[in-house]
């Protein structure tokens, strides 16, 4: 995506310490975004940053906790000092829980629902009024293939990713009429941190592989190029869909 321009735009990726959301938020600043890095870990935030600014980037961190509406509105206003309005929205951050229904307490299941449904309706709700003003936005709300299939143990994360890409539909069309587009992306298997208790037990690996067709976990790069393209003015037509980006995975 190495043609794509993102100058002069402004763009928050939430969960942007680690895995696909870093990817993501440096790939966007390569492209000449300035960016604002949401999430709770300081260390790992101020890590990021520097790379991305070594590297000639734009970019700041904000220490926030996204299903707080207070710490939502402070980012907001901490990005419109630091770089304007945020055009780009890129809803990343989320959680998994992998028990049986019965081992799952309900604490743990609102846990689930704050992070991955919450926190992304309450930083749309903060941020779309500023793409309003300016006519123009892009939202990406990180779904899943689990919004579309699912496994044993995953109730919690598969309602709630299914819940967001309802989410994203909705907000879709309720946008559309301000140039704000609203997609989802669904990674499947990706080589992330989430993924690494799966990645480093050979048997549930090698089950894994076997059920992706093209044979590999995905590369976080590969959702990079993607994100890119999204923000993009290219793809001004792309609103209320969800691209799967798993291999293969779904399409069996």
């Amino acid at each position: 995506m190495s043609t794509v321009s993102l100058e002069n735009h402004v763009a928050v990726v939430t969960g942007a310490s680690k895995g696909l959301g870093r990817e993501m938020a440096e790939a966007l600043a390569g492209a000449g975004a300035k960016v604002a890095l949401v999430a709770r870990n300081e260390e790992l935030l101020s890590e990021v940053v520097q790379g991305i600014r070594a590297r000639g980037g734009t970019a700041e961190y904000i220490m926030a906790d996204v299903t707080d509406e207070t710490a939502a509105a402070e980012v907001d206003q901490m990005v419109k000092e630091a770089f304007g309005v945020c055009d780009i929205l890129i809803n990343n951050a989320g959680i998994n829980n992998r028990k049986p229904i019965e081992e799952m307490s309900l604490d743990e299941w609102h846990e689930i629902l704050e992070v991955n449904l919450t926190g992304p309706f309450s930083m749309s709700r903060t941020f779309v009024p500023g793409m309003k003003g300016l006519r123009w936005g892009r939202i990406i709300n990180m779904t899943s293939i689990m919004s579309h299939v699912s496994l044993p143990n995953r109730t919690g994360y598969s309602t709630t990713k299914s819940g967001l890409l309802g989410f994203t539909r909705a907000l879709a069309l309720e946008l559309a009429p301000y140039n704000i587009t609203v997609n989802g992306i669904s990674p499947g298997p990706f080589a992330t941190e989430m993924n690494r208790p799966l990645i480093e037990d050979p048997d549930k690996n090698s089950q894994f592989l076997a059920s992706i067709p093209v044979g590999r976990w995905g590369k976080v790069e590969e959702i990079g190029s993607l994100a890119v393209y999204m923000c993009s003015e290219a793809a001004g037509f792309l609103t209320g869909t969800d691209v799967v980006i798993d291999g293969g995975w779904t399409a069996r």
